[in-house]
């Protein structure tokens, strides 16, 4: 996974820079893949993917309103961005698979749970595996979170699958503490 964060970051950058000599048409209002990386040529095994290209931002778009409706608290409202079936591995370990429904109410329960939730986005890029036709949205940022009145925040990066109907089946999620515990003296 590490891998994909890698060849993604690395995507995201050559997309930032490139330039799309004479044409008018911005790269944020079309649904083709605008930049193609060229083939990493690397001393390890890459288990996944290494052949990735910029996508249709839609489901950037998608994972940012999941995001915000996590902030404001109500999951309902992005129920149908969510696949029939999903599968979201959390950074503390926990996995959880099902069906949609079932996530929503997982999902609601947990959010319910806190008093309040905001999150800030550094950055966000839609990308396609070519070889695997597989649509994907990461997204780093920053979660403030406070329960019992305790507020915790943490860098978080998320990798969220989109299926061929931009709907999410799947999510790794990596997690920080944004002020880690002190070090031993």
């Amino acid at each position: 996974m590490k891998k994909i964060f890698v060849l993604a970051l690395a995507g995201f950058i050559a997309g930032c820079t490139a330039k799309n000599a004479g044409s008018t048409e911005s790269a944020t209002t079309t649904s083709e893949p605008t930049v193609q990386m060229k083939d990493i040529v690397s001393p390890y095994p890459v288990g996944y993917s290494s052949k990735f290209v910029m996508d249709d931002p839609k489901n950037a778009e998608s994972l940012l309103s999941l995001w915000k409706a996590w902030d404001n608290g109500d999951l309902s409202k992005v129920k149908d961005l969510f696949a029939d079936s999903v599968e979201m591995h959390f950074a503390g370990g926990f996995v959880l698979k099902g069906s949609r429904d079932s996530i929503i109410a997982v999902g609601q329960r947990q959010r319910s749970a806190l008093q309040s939730s905001v999150s800030s986005v550094d950055a966000i890029m839609a990308v396609k595996s070519t070889d695997k036709n597989e649509h994907w949205a990461l997204i780093w940022g920053m979660n403030r979170d406070t329960q019992n009145g305790k507020t915790d925040s943490s860098y978080v990066q998320e990798t969220w699958r989109f299926d061929s109907t931009g709907r999410a089946n799947f999510m790794l999620q990596y997690q920080q503490a944004a002020t880690p515990p002190a070090m031993p003296k």
